[in-house]
């Protein structure tokens, strides 16, 4: 089949984020939502749902629960029950909920940086102690992110109790390997801690070597102690739809996280549960042709990049964000302030992911869009 995702869509018919927080001359490439339509699929069940006209209390479906079950298993060759399954409106209310439920006022939740800024916010917002580690840079200029054990190791404090994990990562992209996640799952065991891994970009995995492996699947002797976040909003771009499934294999994890959410954690959209099964049911031929124009998308991100004097940027495993260090370049002391001012193209501020000097760039958009923002960008940084 032929999709279209090549049509500009004016996002500015209706409020949205990333396209009026700035002025209409400013092309937005940085909150991570794309400019595509939605599936054909999901389009179809919002429109036959929305036919029905009466939109009270839902609840999630038995079809939605094994159909997440059935995408798992096909996918990752992870099974998994539908009685671990709690759905929830969003995957950073979750992280959220995991830390208040997970841990008591005072002890420390641990992440490492750079990170999506939601990640940095959630000890602060539920009163615990914010810890971070660095990742490690890459070793050569736009070599891979790495994780570093014992950088890890010597962030967890006596006081720490819940580590937040991004798995694929973003803003750097890394699908990270299994001796990287089988260290981290062995010191979450020798130091007791609950392991929260969002894998919010798991079905956007560009590079087909690197496939995904779920800290679940890959790592059993997790089961007890981790809590798997899912969701199909980033991959069928319906985030705002409100969807999100938080895995919990282990009975007394789902029963604490199920406690904390009593009253505090709305049901999950009705529009959302019906969007959600038509994306795991009917979109696969869509998501494959998606994953082919993200592939020439970061192909043409790369093709500029490589003409910009003292920036460079890891290529991107999963998702639709590049991530690029302006740290050597002219721009050094304010990239994301400058390319704002200079070439009106917004992108989103490494100081914000704990990483001043890098900017994250979403190449989630018609390629028309993006080659505009792209030759922008290379008027003001090409030699």
């Amino acid at each position: 089949m032929n999709f279209d995702f090549a049509t500009r869509i004016d996002r500015r018919q209706h409020p949205t984020k990333k396209w009026q927080q700035y002025d209409e001359d400013v092309l937005p490439l940085w909150v991570a939502d794309m400019d595509f339509r939605s599936p054909p699929a999901v389009l179809d069940a919002l429109e036959s749902r929305v036919e029905h006209g009466v939109f009270g209390y839902g609840g999630v479906p038995e079809s939605l629960k094994q159909a997440l079950n059935d995408w798992s298993r096909h996918h990752y060759d992870w099974t998994i029950d539908t009685a671990w399954q709690l759905w929830v409106p969003g995957v950073v209310p979750a992280l959220n909920l995991a830390a208040m439920a997970f841990s008591e006022p005072g002890q420390g939740v641990l992440t490492a940086t750079p990170i999506y800024p939601p990640f940095l916010s959630v000890a602060d917002n539920v009163g615990r102690e914010a810890q971070t580690f660095e990742l490690a840079e890459p070793v050569t200029a736009g070599g891979p992110w790495r994780l570093d054990l014992e950088a890890l190791e010597a962030a967890i404090q006596p006081n720490t109790r819940v580590l937040l994990w991004c798995h694929p990562h973003n803003p750097t992209g890394r699908v990270w390997s299994a001796d990287e996640l089988e260290g981290l799952a062995r010191l979450a065991v020798r130091h007791d801690l609950i392991v929260v891994s969002d894998e919010l970009h798991c079905d956007l995995i560009l590079d087909p070597s690197q496939p995904h492996r779920p800290l679940g699947q890959l790592c059993p002797e997790l089961a007890d102690r981790l809590i798997t976040l899912w969701a199909p909003s980033k991959t069928f771009n319906i985030a705002g739809l409100s969807a999100a499934c938080a895995i919990i294999a282990d009975d007394d994890l789902r029963r604490r996280f199920q406690v904390a959410a009593a009253g505090l954690m709305p049901g999950v959209n009705v529009l959302g549960l019906s969007a959600s099964l038509a994306a795991y049911t009917d979109c696969e031929a869509w998501r494959q042709a998606l994953l082919g124009e993200l592939r020439d998308n970061l192909a043409m991100v790369e093709a500029h990049v490589s003409r910009w004097p003292g920036v460079t940027m890891s290529t991107p495993e999963a998702t639709y964000l590049a991530w690029l260090d302006f740290r050597h370049s002219a721009l050094a002391d304010s990239p994301q302030q400058h390319l704002l001012e200079e070439a009106r193209v917004a992108l989103s501020d490494g100081a914000d992911f704990g990483w001043p000097g890098f900017v994250r760039l979403n190449f989630g958009m018609p390629r028309s869009w993006l080659e505009e923002a792209l030759l922008r960008l290379d008027r003001l940084l090409s030699d």
